[in-house]
């Protein structure tokens, strides 16, 4: 990093209020959600990374919603090695609240991109396939723990999964803090890339939904880190619909009886036909029938028929 670009991060982390125990560093990142630092724990000499989230305009005082307090307090009973571990909450004043992480060296879009030897994005290769088995268990394993404390990611990508120095361990970041994007006012910076790895019933307006939403987005990891593109890359909505459906073929009320009662389906769709998955997805980056099968499984156009990830877990891919 240029002496300029780090002298101007360290300066933004100076003009913070303080924290108490910690000493913030360098900025590393800026998203939806607010702004992290990486940092130090006074006490340990621990790395840690910590997540500013503004909450100034948020209610009337000035102060923090309760339901977001009771939401991250959740979060921090989460205890899983898939899942980056919340160590602390911080409000401070000014300055809105502070989550304090632990800190994870890369994330699966670095990793992805640092496996590339071409600049060429038509070169672009995938994760060698016994990475790519080690990296989809590791985050469906992440996801349902999630799941089984009823806390929904909704915003699951490369991005948002940390792998550790090492290369072998994968942990979810930004978990259950996609609510938290409602109450500052969007657009937001990452809103097009975020769309890549939307549901369908999302995408067409479905307001009750469940955990198969994150079951879609883990499916669309899975292909990209098979083939190191990603599956169904929108511009807008409708092209990000659009895009599935060329590549997945229009659903049908066969395939899922209630997508015709979604707010924006339209009966005047292009019907485009149905195709295998490995039309986009090769066998030979995919290696085995079974990879297939559980792709197409968390691909499933009606949420119902998606795989859980308890059952995916158990999935013959994992055991070949």
């Amino acid at each position: 990093m240029p002496d300029s670009s780090r002298n101007s991060n360290s300066e933004a982390a100076e003009e913070e209020p303080p924290l108490e125990g910690y000493e913030r560093t360098d900025m590393i990142g800026q998203g939806a959600y607010g702004i992290v630092y990486k940092g130090k724990k006074e006490d340990t000499g621990d790395t840690v990374a910590i997540k500013r989230i503004p909450f100034a305009d948020s209610t009337p005082e000035g102060g923090v919603p309760c339901n977001v307090i009771r939401e991250i307090s959740l979060l921090r009973e989460l205890d899983h090695p898939n899942v980056v571990k919340l160590l602390d909450i911080i409000q401070a004043h000014p300055g809105g609240l502070y989550l304090v992480f632990e800190y994870v060296a890369h994330d699966l879009k670095t990793f992805m991109d640092q496996h590339q030897t071409s600049d060429d994005i038509s070169e672009r290769v995938g994760l060698p396939q016994a990475t790519v088995k080690s990296f989809l268990r590791q985050i469906i394993a992440g996801v349902g723990c999630c799941h089984t404390f009823r806390i929904l990611h909704r915003d699951l990508k490369p991005h948002n999964l940390l792998i550790t120095a090492d290369g072998k361990q994968v942990k979810l970041a930004d978990f259950g803090l996609a609510r938290l994007s409602a109450i500052p006012n969007g657009p937001y910076t990452f809103e097009v890339v975020t769309l890549w790895y939307r549901a369908p019933e999302l995408l067409l307006g479905a307001n009750r939904y469940s955990t198969s939403v994150d079951v879609w987005s883990v499916g669309c990891i899975f292909a990209e880190m098979a083939t190191g593109m990603p599956l169904f890359p929108g511009r807008s909505d409708i092209d990000q619909i659009f895009k599935i459906f060329q590549r997945k073929g229009t659903p049908t009320g066969e395939m899922w009886p209630a997508v015709t009662r979604l707010p924006h389906y339209n009966a005047e769709f292009p019907q485009w036909r149905e195709r295998p998955i490995t039309d986009h997805v090769p066998m030979s980056a995919l290696g085995s029938n079974n990879a297939a099968d559980l792709l197409n499984k968390l691909l499933m156009y009606d949420p119902d028929r998606r795989i859980a990830c308890k059952t995916a877990l158990q999935h013959p891919y994992f055991f070949e």
